[in-house]
């Protein structure tokens, strides 16, 4: 069973500074029928204005990852790390007992657009962590790369939940397939372009709660870049 969620049916945050699109209830946005997909809570769409972010706030018991995919986020947080975040690198903050950072677009020229995901941990009260990592992705169009998953393997990063993040960048025609093991979920995240997952369109924007198939075959209709999340 494949449920599409497109993206003009999205949540909408407009401010001076920040453009977000909420495929999940967030914040002022609150709607009972996407309050998050397993455990999947927030996948936000931000574009934020040259120089301008979020200022230091905090978190707790969440997973937090970061994905860039045009300009750069620069990062503080409370536990001491100061980082600069671009395309092609994932960010995996866990907030745990407790967390502040602040996130600002580190071009005083030029918007920042990203990813913000959160995901709901296994276990409450963690010690707070930071981990950054980069990823050949462009290098290897036409392939899955995994960027975050539970044991860390293959270099991604590590989350503390039953959960793989695959990211995948693909020329027009290219295509992918992903097997779904027996009693898994997974979460089609189209981030830019038009792709097709099992005959089903889905544009820049649109995202796809996948449940009780075995093959995912996603074909790509115009370059484009996709996440997709395997779900417990």
């Amino acid at each position: 069973m494949i449920t599409l969620r497109r993206s003009d049916d999205r949540g909408h945050t407009k401010l001076s500074w920040l453009d977000s699109y909420h495929s999940f209830s967030f914040g002022d946005y609150h709607d009972r029928r996407y309050m998050g997909f397993r455990d999947l809570r927030v996948i936000n769409e931000d574009t934020v204005s040259p120089g301008k972010g979020f200022g230091a706030h905090s978190h707790g018991d969440m997973e937090i990852i970061t994905y860039i995919l045009d300009g750069a986020v620069e990062h503080k947080d409370s536990v001491g790390n100061e980082t600069v975040i671009v395309p092609a690198e994932v960010q995996r903050m866990s907030a745990g007992t407790g967390i502040s950072h602040s996130e600002y677009n580190h071009s005083k020229t030029e918007p920042v657009h990203f990813l913000q995901i959160w995901i709901l941990p296994q276990q409450q009260n963690l010690t707070p962590s930071y981990e950054q990592r980069s990823f050949e992705i462009d290098k290897n169009r036409g392939r899955w790369i995994l960027v975050a998953a539970r044991d860390g393997r293959d270099g991604a990063v590590k989350v503390h939940q039953d959960i793989d993040l695959s990211v995948a960048i693909l020329l027009p025609g290219q295509q992918v397939t992903y097997r779904l093991r027996p009693d898994r979920h997974a979460w089609l995240q189209a981030a830019r372009g038009g792709v097709t997952l099992n005959g089903a369109v889905l544009n820049a924007g649109d995202g796809a709660a996948v449940s009780e198939e075995e093959i995912l075959e996603i074909r790509a209709l115009e370059p484009a870049e996709i996440l997709l999340f395997d779900l417990a």
